[in-house]
């Protein structure tokens, strides 16, 4: 009973930080193709500057491979070190292009330049507030994802099938980060706005119907639903929806 009650109060932080950031990296601006070498993206999950990384890349619908570098980590800290030449975060290495660069800003810009042909949407530039409505968002998530509580690493990477502005979705990434675990981050934004609202209260009444061809269609077919957070552990062999078992899973395997 106290679990869930711990974990409601964490839902309800989380989509506190939802709000702060004004439910950013929730809809697709443009879906682009898949780079031919996945992106990497050394990560805090609590630091408001990565936050907004990720948001740019839900709102391209690309995913990227999660190199999760919590303050005392041991894990990554120092190959990201040795890669962009300090422990700076975020950071992101696109091997598709040569490119190593640090700066959310700088980065941001990039991906939408460089993926999807065009300058940045307004509704994703640099506002003078943000920088402290992000420092409060994080606030908002008791300042999960921020440090490193890691014990038993996994010979492969996880998988996670997420979308920057789900406060579920958020619960999972904290505990990733803060384990230290490196996975995949499969982006599933929303495609349409007939898509909005929970997964088993969307907007528009009637059975769910993603849009064809989308990576929320090949979802839907692979799992007959499209809710996240979604975890696939290829080390177990485990398939998981829902946060709360997600998490329960995480402890108990590598907590």
């Amino acid at each position: 009973m106290a679990n869930r009650l711990a974990h409601h109060a964490n839902v309800l932080g989380s989509v506190a930080t939802s709000s702060l950031t004004a439910w950013r990296g929730c809809l697709v601006v443009k879906a682009v193709p898949q780079p031919e070498q996945p992106l990497v993206l050394y990560d805090m999950e609590g630091c408001p500057y990565c936050r907004r990384v990720r948001e740019a890349l839900t709102a391209l619908n690309l995913d990227v491979q999660i190199r999760p570098c919590p303050k005392g980590g041991r894990v990554f800290r120092k190959q990201a070190e040795a890669t962009g030449g300090k422990q700076q975060f975020p950071l992101l290495v696109d091997r598709n292009t040569d490119t190593v660069m640090h700066e959310s800003e700088a980065i941001i810009e990039y991906l939408f330049r460089q993926y999807a042909g065009r300058s940045v949407p307004g509704y994703y530039r640099e506002r003078v507030w943000q920088p402290v409505l992000g420092s409060l968002a994080s606030v908002a998530s008791a300042m999960r994802g921020l440090r490193a509580n890691s014990t038993e690493q996994p010979d492969q990477p996880l998988h996670l099938w997420s979308f920057e502005g789900s406060p579920f979705s958020r619960l999972v990434r904290e505990k990733l980060c803060e384990l230290e675990i490196p996975y995949t981050l499969h982006n599933l934004g929303k495609e349409h706005w007939t898509e909005i609202g929970p997964a088993k209260q969307r907007i528009k009444p009637g059975p769910y119907r993603p849009l064809p061809g989308g990576k929320r269609d090949a979802f839907f077919k692979a799992h007959g639903r499209v809710q996240v957070p979604y975890l696939e552990d290829p080390n177990t062999g485990e398939g998981l929806f829902e946060s709360a078992r997600i998490l329960g899973y995480l402890n108990a395997q590598y907590g």
